[in-house]
């Protein structure tokens, strides 16, 4: 039996040199561009260099700087989850992988361009859009996206200059996954313990002067159907100088149920569970913060402050009940919160960057199957699933598109016979077409100045938040 293993061993090897072989002998080396750095596109391309050691991967990212959602997704409060741009950087480190930021899909290069250059093409670029109601007065002052108060409060460019107010004291965001309950916690944390974080200065600076003093969750359905994860909910509920506040008839049928679900879902709703349990009766002490968890309520409108008609007062919600298929449907009654600010946060859609990118509108992200569009162009992340799951869901995605291109190129179904330029075709195009680009060597540079301004006033690092000044300073030209 041993040597039948050893055996198999021995061909399974042969195979795997076989075919590395067929690529070496018609082509110099495998050509792989990615476009997007973050997460899906990191571990995509670890996955690569470590199974075609003589693969040329290149990076192209829209901005100066990498890690798409690590760097402007992630809670600044949540340091050790961006400890997995340690793993991205030693990646990046690899000779055979090139980062060029400040490239935009559609815009500077086309896909069209990339597909001559490159054997295989692994679109990667994320969701960068949010949905909307389409309900009336959604256009009020203050009705807002959770996707940009998030890009605002972590440094993403095209935030830098979103206007929130928070001089109110009731705020009500729509939706009940994880980042809603990461602006919430962000809106009811103590400022002391958010000037040791990465949070822009811009941010905290409004933070600081902030009057929330209560945020309601709400979601269409129960708290059987929450997306948001049970370490989110145990930090929100550890809040010092906050209380969460929940309707005990929400939980009626809760409890019954809890034996039959899975664990992370058991364990999840047994917490919430507590925290109904704990939630006060009666009023509840003023010198508190509150936190409340709303279920079974859909917004119908939004209607406008009675002393600034153009800023949003309140919302008109809708009461839900469920169906036998767990759907929220109305009951015909329906209840008004006031509130002086609104987040949405019901989802993120993917752009059509480029007209070649095969792309489904309605569901807002690329057509493919497993990461696969056609033999040689492939698609990863949240560009590919949708907007789901977290960075190790996304790692394990990324990794099988890894493999999906590893397996094309080993098998002829991407044709390798031709020679591909990569790089210096791309290169060529850039520098002609006047686009300046960021190397990662540039990247380090942006990064030592970011984490010397913050140590200068206690933080990790204070993000730069425009982009001609991160190109300034990409080229030593700017900033200490």
């Amino acid at each position: 039996m041993k040597h039948q293993l050893l055996r198999l061993g021995y061909y399974s090897n042969r195979h795997h040199l076989l075919s590395w072989r067929r690529i070496s002998s018609v082509a110099s080396s495998p050509k792989i561009c990615i476009v997007g750095s973050g997460p899906a596109s990191f571990y995509a391309a670890q996955h690569l260099i470590k199974t075609l050691p003589q693969s040329e991967v290149d990076i192209y990212e829209q901005l100066p700087v990498p890690f798409g959602l690590v760097r402007f997704g992630v809670a600044p409060d949540h340091p050790e989850v961006k400890n997995v741009i340690n793993t991205f950087t030693k990646t990046a480190s690899s000779p055979n992988l090139r980062f060029v930021g400040n490239v935009s899909l559609g815009q500077d290069v086309t896909l069209q361009e990339l597909k001559n250059a490159y054997h295989a093409v692994l679109l990667a670029y994320g969701a960068d859009e949010d949905r909307e109601f389409g309900l009336e007065g959604e256009s009020l002052g203050n009705v807002l996206s959770a996707r940009r108060f998030v890009g605002w409060y972590n440094g993403l460019p095209r935030d830098k200059n979103f206007s929130v107010n928070l001089d109110v004291e009731e705020v009500v965001i729509l939706g009940q996954g994880n980042v809603a309950l990461d602006v919430a916690r962000i809106l009811l944390t103590p400022i002391d313990k958010l000037k040791s974080t990465d949070i822009t200065a811009h941010a905290l600076d409004a933070l600081s002067r902030s009057r929330v003093r209560c945020v309601r969750l709400i979601g269409r359905r129960g708290p059987l159907q929450v997306a948001f994860t049970i370490k989110e909910l145990r930090e929100m509920l550890k809040l010092p100088g906050c209380v969460t506040v929940c309707n005990q008839q929400d939980f009626e049928s809760v409890r019954s149920v809890i034996p039959e679900l899975e664990r992370p879902r058991r364990r999840l709703t047994e917490l919430l569970c507590t925290a109904a349990e704990s939630s006060p009766s009666g009023p509840v002490d003023e010198n508190l913060k509150q936190f409340h968890l709303m279920f079974y309520r859909s917004p119908l409108s939004f209607h406008p402050s009675s002393g600034a008609p153009h800023m949003v007062g309140s919302v008109k919600l809708g009461v839900n009940q469920l169906d036998h298929k767990q759907q929220a449907v109305p009951t015909g009654t329906t209840e008004t919160v006031p509130c002086g600010l609104i987040l949405r946060s019901i989802g993120y859609r993917s752009t059509q960057a480029d007209p070649d990118v095969p792309f489904d509108s309605g569901r807002g992200h690329v057509l493919n199957t497993k990461g696969v569009v056609q033999p040689g162009l492939y698609t990863a992340g949240w560009l590919a699933t949708g907007p789901m799951g977290v960075i190790l869901s996304t790692m394990s995605q990324a990794f099988g598109v890894g493999k999906a291109i590893e397996t094309d190129l080993r098998s002829g179904r991407v044709d390798m016979s031709q020679t591909k330029p990569g790089y210096a075709a791309v290169s060529k195009l850039l520098q002609d077409r006047g686009v300046t680009t960021v190397s990662w060597s540039d990247w380090e540079r942006i990064d030592a100045v970011e984490r010397n301004r913050g140590e200068l006033v206690g933080k990790p690092r204070e993000k730069i938040v425009d982009v001609q000044e991160m190109l300034a300073v990409s080229i030593g030209a700017g900033g200490t």
